[in-house]
């Protein structure tokens, strides 16, 4: 089995890739591969897609590399593999992105529009950066073994609204219901990092890696 992280030039993917080799190797889960070859991805058991930074330019940085979306899209929803969108990877699975007044279209997989947060609390600062304690509203095989109040990672400005509340996985309070987790099929976005989420993170990265839609 391989799992194949997504390498657009979105952003550092050290972190991803250690932290997924290393539950790989400990539930024994297969090769993790780094790539940003189209035929390396067609060829994918399982495809995880990250991103830092802003949403239009992470849907410019994919699109940049000739056939790679393509590849991409084919093999999760023709091929129906599990995949898994990590921070923006996961808010470009939504219908569209508003950022600074502009909307730039995203893949349309997740119903719904990225927007900015606003915190009812102004002390809340965004972006929304460090430990929130998850809520989780819909079971998932992705949070076996984590549950409500289980800390992860967050580092961001906008969050995913999604259209339909039952794909709505998870969320956290941060002056406010903020999106955590969405899924759908065999398509799940988490806006925090699972990499950098210790060990929740490791948890539901171990859960991707033996997950059958």
């Amino acid at each position: 089995m391989t799992t194949v992280i997504v390498d657009y030039n979105s952003g550092n993917i050290h972190s991803a890739e250690k932290s997924f080799q290393r539950m790989a190797g400990e539930v024994d889960a297969g090769t993790v591969l780094v790539s940003s070859d189209p035929e390396v991805v067609r060829k994918a058991d399982r495809i995880v897609l990250p991103g830092v930074g802003a949403f239009a330019d992470c849907r410019q940085g994919l699109a940049s590399y000739e056939g790679l979306f393509e590849a991409i899209e084919e093999r999760v929803l023709q091929g129906g593999v599990p995949f898994l969108g990590i921070c923006v990877g996961m808010q470009m699975m939504a219908t569209v992105g508003r950022e600074h007044g502009h909307d730039t279209k995203g893949f349309d997989w997740i119903g719904g529009e990225v927007v900015e947060m606003r915190p009812s609390d102004p002390n809340l600062k965004v972006p929304h950066m460090g430990w929130n304690e998850l809520e989780i509203h819909v079971p998932h095989p992705l949070f076996d073994g984590i549950s409500t109040g289980d800390h992860a990672y967050f580092v961001h400005s906008y969050h995913l609204d999604p259209s339909d509340p039952a794909q709505l996985m998870a969320t956290v309070d941060y002056g406010g219901p903020v999106t955590a987790m969405v899924a759908r099929d065999n398509m799940v976005g988490t806006q925090f990092h699972p990499e950098k989420s210790q060990k929740t993170g490791l948890r539901l990265i171990a859960n991707f890696l033996h997950w059958t839609p």
